[in-house]
């Protein structure tokens, strides 16, 4: 049998993959983790580097180093100029990342699904009833970074960060297996929130950075702190910076989620539907053109 094919097999088990993936002591692996990334040792990477090419397909031909000196510098690897060209359409909000898209749609209230029957609530995932509150009937869409991905995201228009609050939590899996099984999922686990408006619209967009297990940090480029499980939360940490559609966010140092919420004349690009891939820069939503620009 191809090795391929065993993998997959293994992939399938859904209570082997569970059981491997969350019944384990997540904090203390996720912690040992990000010290083991760290260490700066070429030829322990690229052992390093072989093992995790068993298990998933790491593609690094655009990767814009090819050595590396920790397997840190592999998780957050820069990509080659051109690598991801970005939808400059005004209408167009471009997706901040690689992703498999997951859940999506209109939230009912404050109400939306990680996985199909599967609910949770705004307020539980932002930490905040009124800022819940001014999000409902939002759109929603969470996007899934695997272990491969390339693992930085992207402002997916011209827009003004306003505020990131952290909120500390566990490291559960965010896997397709784990959202059919752990209720709330998203709301346990550590995250960001991360709130701006577009410059061109003063439309509300939010941003949720959920971490899973073995992810060690978030880093964000405009909050002068790293963000990770010691820095206790719920922290709210006052910003004011204004990024261009593409410009670099930061990164997470491993697989993960983002969870976007947008206003409801946002629509999901055509060609996309849960399962589908869609790298950082190509379109993601769509706003109506018959909305007009004010404030939202």
């Amino acid at each position: 049998m191809k090795l391929q094919q065993l993998r997959d097999r293994l992939l399938l088990q859904e209570d082997l993959n569970f059981l491997l993936t969350n019944r384990i002591p997540r904090i203390l692996l996720t912690h040992v983790m990000g010290w083991y990334s760290r260490i700066r040792s070429p030829w322990l990477t690229r052992l390093s580097i072989r093992v995790w090419r068993l298990f998933t397909e790491l593609d690094l031909d655009e990767a814009r180093q090819q050595h590396f000196e920790s397997l840190r510098d592999c998780f957050i690897r820069e990509l080659k100029p051109g690598a991801r060209p970005i939808d400059q359409t005004p209408e167009i909000l471009a997706s901040p990342c690689d992703a498999i898209v997951g859940a999506h749609g209109r939230l009912q209230d404050t109400l939306a699904l990680q996985a199909k029957g599967m609910p949770y609530r705004l307020e539980e995932l932002l930490g905040d009833p009124a800022l819940a509150r001014e999000h409902a009937d939002f759109r929603y869409i969470t996007l899934r970074l695997t272990s491969s991905m390339y693992h930085r995201f992207h402002a997916p228009h011209d827009m003004d960060v306003k505020r990131v609050t952290y909120i500390s939590g566990d490291t559960w899996n965010v896997n397709p297996i784990a959202l059919r099984r752990v209720q709330r999922l998203f709301c346990r686990n550590e995250r960001a929130v991360i709130e701006a408006r577009l410059t061109d619209s003063g439309d509300r967009i939010t941003l949720v950075p959920v971490a899973a297990v073995l992810v060690a940090s978030i880093r964000l480029h405009f909050a002068d702190v790293l963000l990770h499980l010691r820095y206790r939360g719920a922290n709210p940490i006052a910003c004011s910076a204004h990024l261009s559609k593409g410009q670099e966010m930061g990164w997470f140092e491993h697989g993960s989620t983002i969870i976007l919420l947008v206003p409801g004349h946002f629509e999901l690009a055509n060609h996309l539907d849960e399962g589908s891939t869609v790298r950082m820069g190509q379109p993601l939503m769509t706003r109506r053109t018959d909305t007009p620009l004010s404030q939202h």
